[in-house]
């Protein structure tokens, strides 16, 4: 079985501005606090006890024992909420969008590294208590990105008008996407609890976050995963003052400006508002804007003088709603916040952010990149052996891959490399010779040196071709291997859901993430079930 190690950096599927990070390049350090290792989280711990007031965790327990109201919390789950009382508890946090039925595999991968980090830490911290929290993106709005789920590459959709919050969504309209999804699981006991984990979460629970947290306590609260939604007015109240700032003084907008400066030569992830945030009611999340001196909700005919607005501000902090540039602050000023775990576009969005946050006087978190997973059968392994493949050549885009094995298959050079090298030393003698006669006879050699370097480019083609024609075979079990295990030659976690996973391995798929994932090493796990 191949048994090679793939570093994020080595897989070709992260950005160049994440694998400068993950490389600590010189330039982009202004724009995080500490990098992920073991040992500046001591640092990190120390900082965000001075700075997160005892007041904030009061406040933040309270809100989760109401949040946990409508689930039977587990003993872990109500141990964990008194901790947090405590001033030696901290959280480490992951986030995602309230995906049908969990979405693509890296929402576990995102949860199971959390959870293995909480237990590193207090392994090397006994003395502090270490919660996982997943934030759940409940006042996002892009219903487009969630309604569906893929599995054996079917898509299995729910159909519905977007409008508003999304944690909010009723999950009418359900009981028929559960139909479709059932008809596709078949028969079997895995199929049974699937179907019943399905129904269980959308058909008994009236909206959409109450919906997520019950199937992401479902599938991890017993390993003391503690799941909270930022819509909640006691939580927008610690937010006031920030909310307030942004509303006045815009400052985020010009701080984030700061940062994007220093990143001019990646791809900017998102670009700062003028304001950044949203007014939100049940099926309303717009955009505010500030003209003519006016608070203007966007697309409404809602507008509000500066008094007003702050007044409403004071009474109804839930109305506002941060966007992504003021999320993590916000999520950073209500948790008592160690380290955020992310996915690339979401660590590049991170990295524009600290000018912000030392602007608000708020401890940045440690930025850390989510394991990544390829999970893969016994016999594709297998398989893998045979062609005599390693797993870094299955990372390999298919036809960079296929070309270096029709090089290796074939018994003689494929490569006319010798003889365009040739051929130029030729043409440089005549060239040499051509200065000494006229004009026309050196643009004639010139002429002549691109036909004849074409024509062995050409012949160089025709050959490759031939030999792909001659191991055909071959190379179509390659490029069927490698399409079984990146799917659309992309990677499996951007697509699979974990059900069709469950279904041929039930609970061993989970119990192998928590065994393997160790989140601190930058490696790109190989898991074979």
């Amino acid at each position: 079985m191949p048994s090679d190690c793939i570093t994020y950096q080595g897989s070709g599927y992260f950005t160049p501005l994440i694998t400068d990070y993950l490389n600590q390049k010189d330039t982009l350090k202004p724009l995080y606090h500490r990098f992920p290792t073991l040992e500046n989280f001591k640092l990190q711990l120390e900082e965000k006890q001075q700075n997160y007031p005892a007041q904030s965790r009061t406040i933040l327990a309270d809100a989760l024992d109401q949040q946990y109201k409508s689930l039977e919390p587990y003993i872990i789950t109500q141990q964990n909420i008194g901790l947090l009382r405590q001033p030696n508890t901290f959280t480490i946090t992951t986030g995602h969008q309230l995906n049908l039925f969990t979405g693509p595999l890296y929402f576990l991968y995102k949860i199971v590294s959390v959870i293995n980090l909480t237990k590193e830490l207090k392994a090397a911290y006994p003395d502090q208590n270490f919660v996982p929290i997943y934030w759940m993106a409940t006042e996002d709005h892009d219903f487009e990105e969630i309604n569906y789920f893929n599995f054996k590459d079917k898509k299995i959709k729910w159909n519905r008008e977007s409008g508003g919050p999304v944690g909010r969504f009723a999950t009418k309209g359900l009981e028929a996407v559960l139909g479709v999804f059932a008809k596709e699981l078949g028969m079997g006991n895995n199929a049974k609890w699937l179907t019943s984990l399905f129904e269980s979460t959308y058909l008994k629970h009236d909206n959409l976050a109450d919906a997520t947290r019950f199937l992401a306590n479902k599938l991890f609260g017993k390993q003391g995963l503690m799941i909270i939604d930022g819509d909640d007015a006691n939580l927008k109240r610690l937010f006031i003052p920030h909310i307030k700032e942004e509303l006045l003084n815009q400052t985020s907008h010009q701080k984030v400006a700061e940062a994007t400066e220093l990143l001019k030569d990646y791809n900017i992830q998102v670009n700062p508002r003028e304001i950044n945030l949203f007014y939100i009611e049940d099926n309303l999340r717009e955009r505010i804007i500030f003209e003519d001196d006016v608070f203007k909700v966007n697309n409404t005919p809602i507008s509000y003088s500066k008094s007003e607005i702050l007044s409403l501000l004071e009474a109804h902090p839930e109305r506002f709603s941060p966007n992504v540039i003021m999320r993590p602050l916000y999520q950073e000023v209500i948790l008592p916040n160690l380290c955020y775990i992310g996915g690339g576009g979401e660590l590049a969005y991170w990295l524009e952010l600290k000018q912000l946050f030392n602007s608000a006087k708020v401890t940045f978190p440690i930025l850390l990149l989510r394991n990544s997973v390829l999970l893969a059968t016994q016999k594709q392994a297998e398989k893998l052996d045979k062609l005599q493949l390693s797993w870094a050549d299955a990372f390999t885009k298919q036809q960079t891959l296929l070309n270096r094995k029709i090089h290796e298959f074939s018994e003689f050079r494929l490569d006319f490399t010798e003889q365009k090298e040739f051929l130029t030393q030729q043409f440089d003698t005549l060239e040499a010779m051509a200065t000494k006669t006229d004009a026309s006879f050196t643009g004639a050699v010139k002429a002549q040196r691109i036909k004849q370097l074409k024509g062995l480019e050409n012949l160089e083609k025709k050959l490759l071709r031939a030999e792909k024609r001659s191991h055909e075979t071959q190379l179509q079990r390659i490029a069927l291997l490698q399409n079984e295990m990146f799917p659309h030659q992309s990677l499996q976690e951007r697509r699979a859901n974990f059900s069709e996973f469950y279904l041929d391995y039930d609970g061993k798929i989970v119990e192998e993430l928590f065994k393997q994932l160790k989140p601190l090493q930058q490696e790109f796990n190989v898991i074979v079930l």
